[in-house]
């Protein structure tokens, strides 16, 4: 039986819900991999004559091609196609030629390749080597057919045409949630033909060690795609878009960037079947469809998936130019292919769901969900792990970029089964891998399976952590909570309790107050319960430990007592955070105030509620915005609160012999600097007066005031300090002070 050749129109898919480092050899990777993928002894592949075409067909000339690496290569035969499946009976290979209609949607004409599996499967490969197709612009795809033992774990559909798990480019509607659209195919493609991307002669990684990281999270469409960013409709939501908002976060001074994912997503995966959240668009991303692809909508003017590769690049050229790393929060603990009651069909599931997934076979082989999100990768089974480990050294090499924060990444310390493995194959082989090793590499040490791994998260001395108990622990003692003070003081020293074992640093603790999962830094202080009914959920989603608190009114007021409260508290929030020893993260919007109305779980609304308002930022130039941009300058110029290792008593005084008074909400402490530079802070979350006795300055020193935020812009944070600091200061109610010794 010899390739066979069709052409049909496909239907519609069905479902709802510079290149610095070495690469690999072909022979090389043939045999690291023989073991994964299954494959025979022998690695020779045989060529046949590709059998004769239809009249209809194009002339179209193969081989049996080789089975690495996986995905689109070109050798000096052709093109070369291979994916793995271990479960698939028949595999089609499906071309769709660069033809475009009018709104620019791929030709729904497709050429359809049937692959012999005595000549083009080796192991569990599957492969093809096509001639003198186009070097760029096809689209492609595959049919998987296969056991239709649903209680097996088998989900094949040989209806609909496939995207190869590593295409390095996807395709799909152009345009950032166009409805007109939604039910657009997503296909692989390819791209031989460009030059390779001009780094620069003096193009250099800024290599930012760790402990200094002053982190900002962020979502690429969302910080420019309003109109108050006065970017050009065609750029604004792009990566472009960041490049021409640099001068902004060289003013805030931050120096990496934690973007929220840019993996290819389907923003309209709601949209699918009516449901109550058909009415929203995914513009946080957590819904890959592809690990390799960057978001395509992504690029400037609907260009599409090459130029999206490309503007990202240049992306990361410019922020790197700037002194800015790049860090991708990246999402392998599932899919977006959802559940098994309403699935949505576009790659894993239908080339081998068994592999792909977890399933409980002795449940019918149900999907097992540690994700919250109808399925979960089953990312330590060898061919996964691979496959992950590929994605990642990708976006290094390809990319360039410095680090990924993983979501749910207690999902990725799961066995095939699900259940808790003491030292997961993957992350293991993440924290050893020779092309990871210069990359920033964080965990969100948690999952909705109940995984809760915060400081023990297994590390091999080299994964961070998102520190839950940071942002609950600081959020409870700034807001007043009794018995908060010792857990703040254990917080902001570096975590101690959490990270001091074996080689772990303070930096490897990630504190936050505020992700873009919950409140924002203005909603924390402005509202005692989440406001989600626009989500369309009836209020059941988002979490209800939000520790926050509203200054004594719900939401929006007049109030001038409430307002200058929040004021203080967020800028309590700030510094506290800033002082703290660990690597600081704060989210976009926070420099201003940015409000979501009180929503703590804003994924679906690609509106004002997540767009950063750039004319309120103007508005904040002068006040709310310059204290928090000096705050950050004092951190990244003062190593005091950046220690390489974890302080000792010799590091820190506090000025404190009450510890075990439940009802104190006061602590003062001096970080000693080695130089004499000493910096004193006091924090009061008491609802009154503090008369704080300061202690005597370093010798031919003298205090100096730096920040009170009880005060008003601009003498809330004086960076030259403001001499006359005697020997008793009154701390205000719910406020905090800096001193430097001078």
């Amino acid at each position: 039986m010899g390739l066979k050749l069709s052409r049909r129109a496909s239907g519609r898919q069905r479902g709802f819900c510079s290149k610095f480092l070495r690469r690999q050899s072909r022979d090389s990777l043939k045999h690291r991999r023989a073991n994964v993928y299954g494959l025979h002894a022998q690695d020779r592949v045989l060529e046949e004559e590709a059998p004769k075409m239809s009249e209809t067909s194009p002339s179209l000339k193969f081989s049996s091609g080789q089975p690495f690496p996986l995905g689109v290569s070109e050798d000096d035969n052709g093109i070369n196609f291979a994916i793995f499946s271990q479960h698939a009976i028949a595999v089609t290979l499906c071309l769709s030629f660069p033809e475009r209609d009018k709104v620019g949607r791929p030709n729904d004409e497709m050429i359809e390749l049937a692959l012999d599996p005595r000549l083009n499967r080796t192991g569990d490969v599957w492969h093809i080597c096509i001639e003198d197709l186009p070097r760029s612009k096809i689209l492609y795809g595959y049919r998987m057919d296969g056991p239709q033992n649903w209680h097996q774990g088998h989900r094949f559909d040989s209806s609909i045409v496939l995207i190869d798990p590593y295409a390095k480019l996807v395709e799909g509607r152009q345009y950032f949630g166009d409805p007109n659209h939604r039910f657009t195919k997503f296909l692989g493609t390819y791209d031989f033909e460009s030059p390779d991307f001009d780094w620069g002669d003096n193009y250099k990684l800024p290599n930012i060690p760790e402990k200094d990281l002053v982190i900002y999270e962020m979502n690429v469409r969302a910080f420019t795609a309003d109109e108050s960013s006065g970017l050009d409709p065609s750029i604004r939501g792009s990566y472009l878009g960041v490049i021409e908002k640099i001068p902004h976060l060289l003013e805030l001074g931050v120096n990496a960037l934690e973007l929220l994912p840019v993996f290819e997503f389907d923003e309209l995966e709601f949209q699918r079947r009516p449901n109550p959240r058909d009415h929203m668009i995914n513009t946080w991303g957590y819904s890959t469809i592809n690990f390799f692809a960057p978001m395509s909508r992504y690029a400037s003017g609907g260009g599409g998936a090459l130029r999206a590769s490309r503007e990202f690049k240049e992306m990361v050229k410019a922020l790197h130019g700037a002194g800015i790393e790049v860090i991708l929060d990246v999402v392998y603990n599932h899919t977006n292919e959802a559940d098994d009651e309403n699935p949505y069909t576009t790659s894993f599931r239908g080339i081998d769901n068994k592999v792909y997934y977890m399933v409980d076979l002795n449940n019918n082989g149900q999907l097992l969900n540690f994700s919250g999100c109808g399925n979960t990768l089953n990312c330590n089974h060898l061919v996964v792990l691979e496959l992950i480990l590929d994605s990642l050294r990708h976006w290094v090499t390809e990319y360039h970029v410095d680090g990924f924060r993983f979501d749910l990444a207690s999902v990725l310390c799961r066995g095939t089964d699900g259940s808790l493995l003491n030292a997961p194959p993957l992350i293991r082989a993440i924290a050893k891998d020779t092309i990871l090793s210069r990359c920033k590499i964080i965990a969100e040490p948690w999952d909705c399976g109940g995984l809760y791994l915060v400081g023990r998260f297994p590390n091999w001395d080299r994964w961070a952590e998102w520190n839950g108990k940071y942002r609950d622990d600081i959020r409870r003692f700034i807001k007043g909570d009794c018995g908060m003070k010792g857990s703040f003081a254990t917080r902001i020293s570096g975590s101690a309790d959490l990270y001091k074992v074996n080689k772990r640093k303070p930096y490897h603790s990630v504190n936050f107050v505020i992700a873009h999962d919950g409140f924002t830094l203005y909603d924390l202080v402005s509202y005692n319960f989440k406001h989600n009914d626009a989500n369309g959920e009836g209020g059941n989603d988002g979490s209800n430990d939000n520790f926050s608190w509203n200054c004594g009114f719900e939401g929006e007021t007049d109030d001038p007592k409430v307002k200058a409260l929040r004021s203080r508290q967020m800028k309590n929030f700030h510094l506290a955070l800033m002082i703290s020893q660990g690597t600081p993260m704060m989210l976009m919007g926070d420099e201003y105030g940015h409000t979501r109305n009180g929503n703590n779980n804003s994924y679906g609304h690609d509106n004002a509620i997540n767009n950063f308002q750039w004319d309120e930022l103007d508005q904040k130039k002068s006040s709310h915005f310059r204290f928090f941009a000096e705050v950050i300058r004092f951190r990244r110029s003062h190593q005091v609160f950046s220690h390489e290792n974890f302080i000792s008593k010799s590091d820190v005084t506090w000025h404190e012999d009450n510890w075990d008074n439940y009802d104190s909400k006061f602590l003062a402490f001096t970080l000693h600097d080695k130089k004499g530079g000493d910096i004193y802070l006091a924090f009061n979350a008491h609802d009154f007066f503090v008369r704080v006795s300061i202690p005597p300055p370093p010798a031919r020193r003298h205090w100096l005031l730096v920040a009170d935020t009880n005060l008003e812009s601009p003498n809330d944070f004086v960076p030259e300090g403001v001499p006359g600091i005697e020997g008793i200061y009154n701390v205000a109610p719910y406020s905090s002070i800096l001193l430097e010794a001078k």
